[in-house]
């Protein structure tokens, strides 16, 4: 019950909270052993963040040098670590913007942002919480810095949502305001802005495509600043963003793509199921059910109360299984509970079973691409179920150890990932723009 409470939710996979082992020999602390597993540091730091400079985030030896500021399973020292380069960028990045250098301030912010939202990885790790919001500020200014040193190219678009709106940036390949493909990128549950530039923007705008980036309910500074939480019916925020890219001179209405990354697999299948205006779109990787790394560790017997709608019995099991976990176990459960809106637990896990595609898949006419990788942490054979579902035109594309693309979104394999799933965007653009 310990596990369960530790590790319910998407981000913390119950393999994931084990850190790598890193060699103690001088000079190869940077080395870790990753197996089969995916563990949360090596998954976060040697994946991730260095799958990320392929795109042009930060470099590689800025990120193996902070790994060796990092003791293994220690949430203070990685928040620490990843602060301090952060905002040694940010600090360069500034300076190169006072001298006129927009190319060199670029880089350094951009890699700014995204490590002072990696810095946050595991802020549920620590005592306390309430650096959250002054660090994904300090993130987010530096975001906005790239916006401002773009020269034009980079554009805030705000998107008209319910009786607010959503932050939304259209990145253009210049500033000419041509009419051109455009990718929509939905992020997953707790990726940042700056982090879709490793995920395929940067790849997109090499083509000459315009990228839009978004901020929906529950993720960043929805969640972050405004409170606002998940929902399941994601078709509710897409069509408001394509509805404000349709009418945009520099937007071809025509040639629009869409693209969710970890659980944006699940946001995409379920928003194109309703919202039809996309030419095509991948889900990296395809997701069918988002409730079932929660419910996977449901002992039976609390399973069946679930199940079962016993309410009150299921509540009093989950406050024993908390009193016996101790207060980290409760600091985790509370913070990975917050995106859905919702603290009571009975409440919780039957909210997060909203969260699945099998009653809407047979509606998806939209031509989507399903990315399956190898030891996949959080969703294993869902990929492959949800090509299943499918009754119209669909492909699945795995991706193996052996090409260096393992692992959840294959992190490690971005460059491999990007020239798939962009050429299958690009066959079904119409021919005039391909």
């Amino acid at each position: 019950m310990e596990a369960l409470l530790r590790d319910a939710g998407h981000r913390a996979h119950p393999q994931a909270r084990h850190c790598a082992r890193r060699l103690s020999r001088p000079g190869e602390q940077w080395r870790t052993r990753v197996d089969n597993s995916g563990t949360a540091f090596s998954y976060r730091l040697l994946h991730r963040a260095l799958g990320s400079t392929a795109a042009g985030i930060g470099d590689v030896g800025l990120v193996l040098a902070t790994l060796e500021r990092i003791t293994d399973g220690d949430s203070q020292s990685w928040f620490d670590a990843w602060t301090s380069v952060a905002a040694d960028l940010a600090a360069r990045g500034e300076e190169a913007l006072g001298r006129g250098h927009l190319a060199t301030a670029s880089w350094a912010l951009l890699a700014a942002a995204e490590f002072y939202s990696k810095a946050l990885a595991f802020v549920d790790g620590l005592p306390d919480q309430s650096v959250l919001l002054p660090t994904f500020r300090q993130g987010r200014a530096c975001w906005e810095q790239v916006i401002d040193a773009s020269a034009g190219r980079f554009l805030r678009v705000q998107v008209p949502y319910e009786d607010t709106t959503l932050p939304g940036y259209l990145l253009r390949p210049d500033a000419s305001g041509a009419a051109r493909p455009t990718l929509v990128m939905t992020n997953g549950s707790d990726e940042s802005l700056p982090g879709l530039f490793g995920n395929g923007a940067a790849a997109g705008l090499a083509r000459g495509w315009n990228v839009f980036v978004y901020d929906g309910p529950g993720q960043q500074s929805m969640l972050f600043e405004r409170g606002v939480p998940f929902r399941y019916d994601w078709e509710a925020v897409l069509t408001p963003v394509i509805d404000a890219l349709v009418g945009r001179p520099d937007v071809d209405a025509s040639a629009l793509t869409g693209y969710g990354v970890s659980q944006g697999g699940y946001w995409i299948p379920r928003a194109i199921a309703f919202e039809r205006r996309l030419v095509a779109a991948v889900a990296d990787p395809g997701v069918v059910d988002v409730s079932t790394p929660w419910t996977a560790h449901l002992p039976p017997a609390l399973l069946d109360l679930l199940n079962s709608g016993q309410k009150d019995a299921f509540n009093a099991a989950m406050a024993k299984a908390q009193a016996d976990a101790g207060p980290e176990a409760a600091r985790t459960r509370a913070f990975r509970s917050k995106p859905y809106g919702v603290t009571d637990p009975f409440d919780l896990f039957s909210e997060v079973r909203k969260y699945q595609v099998r009653d809407v898949a047979g509606q998806i006419t939209t031509p989507l691409l399903i990315l399956d990788p190898e030891h996949e942490q959080f969703f294993p054979g869902q990929p492959q179920q949800l090509y299943d579902l499918l009754p119209g035109e669909k492909e699945i594309i795995e991706f193996t150890q052996a090409q260096g693309a393992s692992f959840h979104c294959q992190p490690t394999g971005r460059q491999l990932t990007h020239t798939q799933m962009l050429d299958f965007l690009a066959d079904h653009l119409p021919r005039s723009q391909d």
